[in-house]
């Protein structure tokens, strides 16, 4: 290995970004590793990258979210079965492989499921942890050390000596970044959106690889560095259009996500690829459709249908679905991934914003209906499963409070559906407090009932089955994120 220069991060990241360009800008790098986090200040003028402050902690990073997820499903797996899990060297293993995977997925979906079969043992034969995790859950736990990391923000713009105005760009590094909690705090604080034009595990690298290209004079590469125009989705649950790649991410780039089913013994779901800005469906440009079938009978949310964007450096656009339980895949390639003159690129950016307000009210209504949906496929399965633990007068009220609540959905009032499902969730409540004083006499019931509960109302995303009917307009939907 040959050594032309060494730079540090910051100015590495600021590269990758293409940074390099411009003049007379003020950037901040926040980079939230595994271990470490840092925020850098740099002035960048004339091709000059001046560090003007920097500050951090050497001990707060990934690990440490990772570490609160762990201690939450041990004292809950305490509280359920009397086993402290922390005395078991493997099982602590197991469980921060499991919450990594929990918080990645969190990134993308509003909930993930954690399932470790015989995760330890006593004698009444192996345990079992599953579990259910939602974003809004991961935020409440891991939401001081997402504010631990803005202190060093303010004490860097202070050195600095600028104000959070002044500043152009804010850069995230670290696979962090990715977390929607963390990008939230940092724009917040720095009062603008940050800059998403390069994979944040990837931008510290990819600009040293740039930095070693201008060394060598192939500075004409930098050049040829293209965007998306538009973003790539592809249609969900409801007819919403939910974003892969988003708008001006820089290609060559690949992203995968994990969808689930929406019905239960869905044999197929159908991959609509999608290009535009709007949050619905039909108002996007239909690049390409595919079947992916041959899925396993199951319950519906249970199998992880694996769906791949890739773009390289032409601008080809490959589409995969892989349904990761039994392999099978299906693929797609679009070779004129947009198609649109540049006037046609400008008018569907320009009608996605003055149509926002209005489709963010669809998609709202559209959510709210899946996630009563969700917590009616919920409630059955409970009763379903515990009918002989529950008295008759509870599981009446939950069938009128279900019955109140599909009225609710078929009226299409935004107001109505979420009074009616926090209603539905009050009563669903009881359940979990009727089962836990069962379960466990004397004892008064914990928090953990509650926000069980309280976990079935979030979004789950999922995949309707090839040749459904719409049961009313704007229904026509087939993937959603699961997992």
């Amino acid at each position: 290995l040959e050594v032309l220069r060494i730079i540090n991060e910051p100015t590495a990241a600021a590269l990758a970004y293409g940074l390099d360009k411009k003049t007379d800008q003020t950037i901040a790098v926040y980079d939230l590793g595994g271990g470490t986090f840092d925020i850098t200040i740099l002035h960048l003028g004339d091709g000059v990258f001046e560090v003007k402050s920097t500050n951090g902690d050497t001990h707060l990073g990934g690990d440490d979210f990772d570490q609160r997820i762990v201690s939450w499903m041990v004292e809950d797996f305490k509280k359920e079965q009397g086993i402290d899990l922390m005395q078991d060297n493997m099982a602590i293993q197991r469980l921060r492989e499991a919450a990594e995977k929990a918080k990645i997925e969190l990134s993308t979906v509003m909930e993930s499921e954690i399932n470790l079969p015989f995760i330890t043992a006593d004698a009444s034969g192996p345990k079992h942890l599953v579990k259910t995790i939602s974003r809004s859950q991961l935020e409440n736990l891991i939401m001081d050390l997402v504010e631990q990391t803005i202190t060093p923000c303010k004490l860097a713009v202070k050195d600095a000596k600028i104000k959070t105005t002044e500043i152009n760009e804010i850069i995230l590094v670290g696979g962090m970044t990715r977390m929607p909690a963390i990008q939230s705090a940092v724009e917040k604080f720095f009062g603008k959106e940050s800059n998403k034009g390069v994979n944040p595990d990837e931008v510290v690298a990819v600009g040293a690889a740039i930095q070693a290209g201008v060394l060598q004079g192939d500075v004409q590469d930098v050049l040829l560095l293209d965007v998306t125009p538009l973003t790539l989705g592809i249609e969900t649950l409801g007819g919403v259009s939910t974003p892969l790649i988003e708008r001006n991410t820089t290609i060559p780039t690949q992203k995968t996500e994990t969808f689930s089913t929406a019905q239960d013994n869905q044999p197929s779901v159908e991959i609509h690829v999608l290009q535009g800005e709007r949050s619905m469906a039909t108002e996007n440009k239909t690049l390409g459709k595919f079947i992916l079938d041959g899925i396993p009978p199951s319950q519906r949310g249970l199998p992880q249908i694996e769906v791949s964007f890739d773009i390289d450096a032409n601008g080809i656009l490959n589409v995969s679905a892989k349904d990761k339980g039994t392999g099978k895949e299906q693929k797609i390639t679009i070779t004129a991934s947009s198609g649109l003159s540049d006037d046609e690129i400008e008018q569907m950016i320009t009608d996605a914003e003055a149509h926002a307000e209005e489709d963010e009210k669809k998609k709202k209504l559209i959510e709210l209906k899946n996630n009563s949906d969700s917590l009616i496929y919920q409630a059955d399965k409970l009763i379903s499963e515990n009918k002989d633990k529950l008295a008759d007068d509870l599981v009446e009220k939950i069938n009128s409070q279900k019955d109140t609540l599909k009225t609710a959905i078929e009226s299409d009032d935004v107001e109505k559906i979420e009074s009616e499902m926090n209603s539905f969730q009050t009563v669903l409540q009881e359940i979990g407090q009727s089962m836990y004083s069962q379960a466990q006499p004397g004892e008064n019931p914990t928090e953990n009932n509650e926000t069980e509960n309280n976990e079935s109302s979030t979004k789950r995303k999922s995949a309707k089955p090839k040749n459904t009917k719409k049961a009313k307009k704007d229904k026509d939907d087939i993937v959603d994120g699961e997992t």
